[in-house]
């Protein structure tokens, strides 16, 4: 299948397939018995988690990384920088207060998607923050 930029509101190839992988790993998380709790949590100059979620009485704070299944490019997991882990944690702090779930057990990980040069999504693997 061809990508086609006006089928996708002008968003860029990079940004339909960090969607799309998005999408795949929420899906993947609900078929696992998994609730959703929020996308895309952004709290202004502090950060941004892809999905949080709930399974059994624990709180998931899910970064996604999409990337193309070719053995030339670092393990998506491993992109995961110091840096951006901790952005993570603080944005997750926000949301444990602004929710008042300071009694709830708290699990990072990332969710590895990968996908065909065409944007098929192909794999999706969890790992350990």
């Amino acid at each position: 299948m061809k990508y086609d930029l006006r089928k996708h509101n002008e968003k860029t190839f990079r940004q339909y397939i960090g969607l799309k992988g998005e999408d795949a790993a929420a899906e993947a998380l609900k078929s696992k018995g998994y609730v959703i709790l929020e996308r895309n949590y952004t709290v202004h100059n502090t950060g941004e988690i892809d999905i949080i979620a709930g399974k059994d009485d624990d709180i998931h704070i899910f970064e996604v990384r999409t990337r193309l299944n070719a053995g030339t490019y670092p393990d998506s997991a491993e992109s995961v920088m110091y840096s951006k882990r901790m952005k993570v944690i603080k944005t997750a702090e926000h949301y444990i207060q602004e929710n008042r779930l300071y009694d709830r057990n708290v699990v990072f990980e990332v969710i590895k998607v990968t996908h065909d040069r065409h944007g098929n999504i192909l794999n999706i693997d969890f790992v350990p923050f």
